[in-house]
């Protein structure tokens, strides 16, 4: 009885494995199309994933933080992509916060060239037909704001993202820009998350940036419906609950560590997973958690290997959200993008700051496999304050330079200790 109450344990580990999984679609689809003329360097998308990775589980970790009783979903590859089309507008010291939460470790151009190669592979591993995976992504801009080419173009050829131009100045017609947005997310994601943005979330906007992802599996060796019955699931040492469980006896992908078992279920087609991390003792989450790594995912996923496991997984849905991300953000190191003096100058002209990171997701996982989906919109106002006038005293000693401005030649150098001496 312990042995399986153990088990049970594995319907909250599956919501954060499922995060991992989903993060790792990108890396477990890395070698589909390799042939093609135009790509990034190998190292290039290794930091990228590697990057996305850190960024999944450092939000986990404040997720589960925020509220650790409760169930959690969500999609850290949704998030990270709409943040990486607004990372695209940034400059000066909000690119270089951005940067530092995000793990963006390459210059812009090489980012957006490994992004833009992963929705591609992401969205043409799902045009096999042996699963469903779609990634979508668009702006929804102000009608009249002047957006800068370079940013649409960067968007449009890296995310697929063109620019729908809306009407968010007033009540009424913020209001039909929302029920617009809303229903593309639904599109994109088969009506599993509806109503991402609430009533007056984007009055007054100047832009917003939406990304959508879908997935439905099914899995590679189905559980049958005549042996899921209702069992117990031990919520903490003291409290239960009774759930249908599902059982199957067959060759897994398994692997034991310090308190914890890994166990890899695959879907049809064999490019996606889904990893469970359980603990082997009730009321040890917190345990493993303080010990989610991507250190420690490395070992523990090059340890699986193939045996005979006896599965007990319990058949679960989880809506989480629409959570709005800002002050998480804000607490992880980027404050400066949710500020009125946020440099997005690579956008537009005008001075724009993040108002909102709205997030929902949504995933099932049942005897035939698993359907997910998530939605992720960045929400931007203009900001009422101008930018402050940097003031320049030269006050103490400084350095200058005479140059010539066609080539960059330096003429002449110099510094300035005193200038009162002549």
């Amino acid at each position: 009885m312990k042995n399986e109450a153990r088990i049970y344990k594995l319907m909250i580990t599956a919501m954060a494995s499922l995060i991992i999984a989903i993060w790792g679609i990108g890396g477990l689809l890395l070698a589909v199309n390799a042939k093609e003329k135009e790509q990034p360097a190998a190292e290039e998308i290794e930091k990228v994933v590697s990057g996305n990775g850190e960024f999944a589980i450092e939000l986990y970790s404040k997720l589960s933080e925020s509220d650790s009783n409760n169930n959690l979903f969500f999609s850290p590859y949704s998030i990270s992509t709409a943040l990486a089309m607004t990372f695209g507008g940034a400059r000066g010291e909000t690119e270089r916060q951005m940067a530092e939460v995000l793990h963006f470790t390459l210059e812009q151009k090489k980012l957006h060239t490994v992004f833009g190669y992963l929705e591609k592979q992401l969205n043409e591993g799902g045009k096999k037909g042996i699963y469903e995976l779609s990634v979508a992504n668009a702006l929804w801009g102000q009608k009249g704001e002047p957006f800068l080419k370079g940013f649409l173009e960067l968007v449009e050829n890296f995310y697929g993202g063109g620019l729908t131009q809306l009407d968010f100045s007033t009540l009424q017609t913020a209001e039909d820009a929302r029920n617009i947005i809303n229903a593309w997310i639904e599109k994109k994601t088969k009506e599993k998350i509806k109503e991402l943005i609430a009533k007056k979330q984007v009055d007054g906007a100047i832009l917003v940036l939406t990304n959508a992802i879908y997935f439905k599996g099914k899995w590679a060796i189905e559980f049958d419906k005549k042996d899921t019955k209702d069992a117990p699931f031990h919520i903490t040492a003291t409290k239960e609950t009774n759930v249908p469980m599902m059982h199957l006896k067959e060759n897994f992908k398994y692997a034991e560590d310090e308190g914890l078992e890994i166990l890899e279920l695959g879907y049809k087609g064999e490019d996606l997973s889904m990893v469970l991390l359980l603990p082997r003792e009730i009321g040890w989450i917190s345990e493993l958690e303080k010990r989610l790594s991507a250190e420690n995912l490395e070992k523990w996923f090059g340890n699986l290997k193939k045996r005979e496991v006896e599965v007990y997984l319990p058949k679960f849905k989880i809506t989480w959200g629409t959570f709005d991300l800002k002050e998480i953000l804000k607490a992880m190191g980027m404050p400066i993008a949710f500020s009125p003096i946020a440099d997005f100058s690579r956008m537009t002209k005008s001075n724009l700051f993040i108002s909102l990171v709205l997030h929902k997701a949504f995933v099932e996982v049942n005897e035939e496999g698993t359907e997910a989906a998530a939605a992720t919109a960045v929400v931007m106002l203009k900001s009422a304050m101008p930018k402050p006038v940097p003031i320049f005293r030269a006050d103490h000693p400084f350095i200058f330079i005479i140059k010539e401005n066609s080539t960059g030649s330096i003429l002449f150098m110099g510094k300035v200790c005193d200038p009162s001496k002549k």
